[in-house]
């Protein structure tokens, strides 16, 4: 397996009390696999996410427990000089807002062409010819006459182009997208999606996308773990989720999506808002805004039950979700 992340758990030290962001994660993504990672904001997706990346803001964040195994090494226990040496080479992120992420004062062919001349010692000449080539290959029109331009004077598109190229600089064997079409419209959404799946297949990485858009996972993931106020609720191939729910929440994000045979509909929307990480219901943290919540999902927390093989929902009555 090419990354394992095991009963993970992060908290936010504040003024009001310890916010419990990640609670108990438990996933795992392998060469050439896309998992999703599915969620509201404020779940722990991105949490998550920055903490296997090693750049979680300590303080006031802090890991609390659990481990995360990237070629069976536990990246919880490396000093920061070993986890940068990962970062990049072996492991690289799409942040989602390209612009924040990019430096406004540095033309986009010295921010790629740093990834060489840090990394692997290479020439100034050098590294603007393989910015230049990295360019080409996410399809920038005109890359050699641009490779000298800013980020401001690229659209969002070719800015997020410009962020994948970054990440696959030295061509790491994991990508993690943080909501990499985010503010994109629905077009340059698709084009993003396609060649991160291209990208993905010609150099069997593993990629863990991570989003709040069932749409934008359809077709392009292997497995999907939806997330609720920091613990997965529900995993399953992509499939068999989107056919059959077995977690009340995700059933609720389905029934969320514009579809075209409910034209003149409401569109559904789930009632009430995800907790506060300050204050998580006890039993189930669904339960409030939960059309099937009962007693026991006031006092006990359910586990993930296993549905089936690949299969698990954290539901005490995932058979009547299914079944519904």
């Amino acid at each position: 397996m090419l990354l394992e992340v095991r009963d993970l758990h992060v908290e936010f030290r504040t003024r009001d009390g310890a916010a419990h962001a990640v609670n108990g994660v438990t996933y795992a993504v392998d060469a050439g696999e896309t998992l999703a990672v599915l969620g509201e904001s404020g779940s722990g997706k991105s949490v998550t996410a920055q903490a296997v990346m090693g750049i979680l803001d300590t303080p006031p964040g802090r890991v609390t427990g659990g481990e995360i195994r990237f070629r069976d090494q536990d990246l919880l226990t490396l000093k920061e000089e070993e986890h940068r040496r990962i970062r990049g080479a072996g492991m690289a992120m799409i942040f989602q807002d390209a612009l924040s992420a990019l430096n406004p004062v540095l033309t986009v062919g010295d921010q790629l062409g740093e990834m060489f001349r840090v990394h692997r010692g290479t020439s100034r000449k050098d590294s603007r010819a393989k910015a230049i080539e990295l360019m080409d290959r996410v399809r920038i029109p005109a890359a050699a006459q641009r490779v000298g331009d800013y980020p401001h004077q690229f659209s969002g598109g070719m800015r997020q182009r410009i962020m994948i190229a970054m990440a696959l600089a030295l061509e790491p064997d994991l990508i993690i997208a943080d909501e990499p079409t985010t503010a994109l419209d629905v077009t340059v959404q698709a084009q993003v999606m396609d060649l991160l799946a291209e990208l993905r297949r010609e150099y069997d990485m593993g990629l863990i996308l991570i989003t709040h858009d069932l749409g934008v996972v359809a077709d392009v993931a292997d497995k999907i773990a939806v997330m609720y106020a920091g613990r997965i609720v529900e995993t399953a191939p992509v499939h068999e989720l989107f056919k059959r729910p077995a977690h009340p929440y995700t059933k609720g994000l389905l029934e969320s999506i514009p579809r075209l045979d409910h034209k003149g509909r409401e569109l559904y929307a789930i009632k009430g808002l995800p907790p506060s990480l300050q204050a998580i219901p006890p039993g189930c943290a669904f339960n409030p805004r939960c059309p099937m919540a009962r007693d026991v999902c006031r006092t006990d927390v359910p586990p993930l039950y296993e549905v089936s093989g690949e299969r698990g929902s954290a539901c005490h009555f995932w058979r009547e979700c299914l079944d519904g």
